[in-house]
């Protein structure tokens, strides 16, 4: 069944995979800008194939009502959000935006009698502010984070609960499904970098100092736009989904890029163990505010989560983090952000 769809925030790294996805499915898609006329930032959009079933629309999330004359749609996939590790202002900044931008695109659509499904791109980040161990579920809430300790997080928790809020008290035409991905990492549709794939290159150019006991869970980004596409079209997707491939640590990356030939400053001194863990902890006050606390948090963790609703449920296969990796890797030599000897 073809659906035209309302896709907010395109230029982001997900949204631009998942309009190439509905495109290809056939779906009308109507995706917003911060100014269409740009074509510098909107260029690979109009070239992707299926283009004549595009639009594009101006869109600000500090409007009063940015999404009120564009929710003659069937579906919603809302992925406009500010995605920053340090920034001036946390709730300036992060927090405002991202809950008010979600308040104002469910309460659009609750207007529009067409509107049957909202799928929100929320994020672990929404589900654990410091990974202890335990087995994370959807039913799992991050309490933690606060405006001066992983303000990020913080900012996707409270657009979260902002949005179930909504639900349970303005009961509207349509339901809502929530996405909560890792660390998000594949190819891009253009030479800009996201913050996740920025690691790596990190990496590559020496701007870690050592190898630390950093533990992430991995998704390749054309997992999680195929998780849009399921979650959108699935009549029995409810609730939250943690959209998450596996765990992929800091020194399996690093000998992975060592073993592809990728950057010659990949880090090489060991401090994963107990006493190097404690002293990166100690070296993070140096940092600013948003990496230092997101070290002191992370540090020695390992997250572990259960994925199998995205899979039972919504019938998500993914990619593994070692392959997610090659060709993020593999991508950023083709825009020139790595050298490969």
């Amino acid at each position: 069944m073809q659906h035209k769809v309302l896709v907010t925030g395109a230029t982001g790294f997900i949204a631009g995979h998942t309009i190439v996805q509905l495109l290809a499915a056939g779906h009308d898609v109507l995706a917003t800008v911060r100014d269409p006329a740009r074509a510098d930032r909107v260029a690979h959009l109009r070239a992707l194939p299926g283009a004549d079933r595009l639009t594009l629309a101006g869109a600000d999330l500090t409007a009063p009502d940015p999404f009120g004359a564009l929710t003659d749609v069937d579906a919603v996939l809302h992925m406009a959000s500010p995605y920053a590790v340090n920034v001036a202002d946390p709730r300036r900044d992060l927090v405002t935006p991202a809950v008010e931008g979600t308040l104002s695109l469910l309460r659009a659509a609750a207007r529009s009698p067409r509107v049957r499904r909202v799928v929100l791109t929320s994020s672990m980040a929404a589900i654990t502010d410091e990974p202890d161990g335990r087995m994370l579920t959807e039913a799992d809430w991050n309490t933690r984070s606060s405006l001066t300790r992983n303000p990020y997080y913080f900012s996707k928790a409270q657009a979260e609960r902002a949005a179930w809020d909504f639900m349970t008290r303005e009961k509207p035409g349509f339901d809502l499904v929530v996405l909560n991905p890792f660390l998000v990492i594949g190819p891009a549709h253009t030479a800009d970098i996201n913050t996740s794939n920025q690691t790596f290159v990190d990496m590559a150019r020496g701007t870690y100092p050592a190898v630390m006991a950093l533990d992430w869970g991995v998704v390749d980004v054309r997992d999680v736009a195929a998780a849009h596409l399921l979650a959108m079209t699935n009549p029995q997707a409810k609730g939250r989904y943690i959209v998450a491939a596996g765990n992929l640590t800091m020194t399996q990356a690093v000998a992975q890029m060592r073993a592809g030939g990728y950057g010659r400053r990949l880090p090489r001194l060991n401090l994963t163990g107990a006493f190097g863990t404690a002293l990166m902890k100690l070296a993070s006050r140096t940092q600013p505010a948003g990496t230092g606390s997101y070290l002191r948090t992370h540090l020695g963790r390992h997250p572990r989560f259960d994925n199998s609703r995205s899979q039972s449920e919504l019938g998500l296969t993914y990619r593994s983090p070692q392959a997610a990796l090659a060709d993020t890797l593999s991508d950023l030599v083709r825009w020139g952000h790595l050298d490969k000897a």
